[in-house]
């Protein structure tokens, strides 16, 4: 069974993003900071990354190029979910290494295919 990381502050859409998750059959661990996050991968590597921009302390785009620049973590796929839906933020997400970049409220579907095309 594949184990996604989910870094999302609003507890609203992380039960609504875990739930998506679940129907495809995959383990979700959720957690509310890039720090806590950081702190999790120390302990097991997920076969995905969900990951908020806007969150306590570091942004999600700080957190995706910290992870893409170590060599523990930079292979793990990384799909940013914001509500932030301006072009700019796309290519941010893109500089930062981001594999995918989708925005709230996000369409079930979408999010799905996105998941299975990065996990296989």
């Amino acid at each position: 069974m594949s184990h996604i990381l989910l870094v999302e502050d609003s507890q609203v859409e992380a039960e609504k993003l875990t739930r998506y998750l679940k129907k495809q059959g995959l383990s979700v661990l959720g957690v509310t900071s890039g720090e806590e996050a950081e702190l999790r991968l120390k302990q097991e590597k997920p076969s995905l990354i969900v990951l908020d921009v806007i969150l306590p302390g570091e942004s999600g785009f700080e957190l995706c190029r910290k992870l893409k620049a170590d060599p523990l973590t930079e292979k793990i796929p990384v799909v940013i979910c914001s509500t932030k839906d301006k072009e700019i933020d796309k290519t941010w997400a893109n500089m930062s290494g981001a594999d995918a970049y989708l925005t709230k409220p996000v369409n079930e579907e979408a999010f799905q295919q996105t998941i299975n095309q990065l996990i296989g």
